[in-house]
């Protein structure tokens, strides 16, 4: 469909770039265990953290009966964006990921440390994600994501970032997003 439309633009003299970078929007399951297929035809992966925790969890967020269940940090949601992000790397393509999930400061050296490129934030969640990029570094981001790739329950994860904020003298961070 994209060579179409630029087969047409050209085809009536319009300009356009014919180098533009396509991408998907990772959302859904199918779509994490496509992605070794699914890097051969883009230029990058945007992982939509908001849809696929709830197709993961199957938990709406929104729902107030299963809302309970909706967890950015349970560990089948980590592996899925381990997952995009090592599909990513390893094809030399760039990961994002934008959601709610990106605004959480809980998550944010665990998301530098799994090798995301960007983070698509909302504005009033900058400062402090800004902060905690700053005043932690890449090794214990790193550090971070091998240990949590280990734990099963997302009371233990949630534990481990609580203790390593801590050890960093970013526990404050923390308690003022709450």
């Amino acid at each position: 469909m994209l060579a179409e439309a630029q087969a047409e633009l050209y085809k009536e003299g319009l300009e356009h770039d014919p180098a533009i970078e396509v991408g998907i929007m990772v959302e859904v399951p199918s779509a994490v265990w496509l992605a070794p297929r699914l890097v051969e035809e883009v230029d990058f992966f945007s992982i939509g953290t908001n849809d696929l925790i709830q197709y993961l969890l199957a938990a709406d967020r929104n729902n107030p009966r299963v809302a309970h269940l909706y967890e950015p940090l349970h560990p089948a949601v980590l592996g899925a964006i381990a997952e995009v992000v090592n599909v990513g790397r390893g094809a030399g393509k760039q990961v994002c990921l934008c959601g709610e999930m990106a605004s959480d400061p809980m998550a944010t050296l665990l998301l530098l440390g799994m090798g995301l490129d960007q983070l698509s934030l909302s504005p009033l969640f900058i400062p402090v994600v800004r902060k905690i990029i700053r005043e932690g570094n890449f090794q214990t981001a790193r550090q971070i994501a091998h240990d949590i790739q280990q734990m099963i329950s997302v009371q233990e994860i949630k534990g481990y970032i609580i203790e390593r904020y801590r050890d960093l003298g970013l526990i404050q961070l923390l308690e003022m997003y709450r």
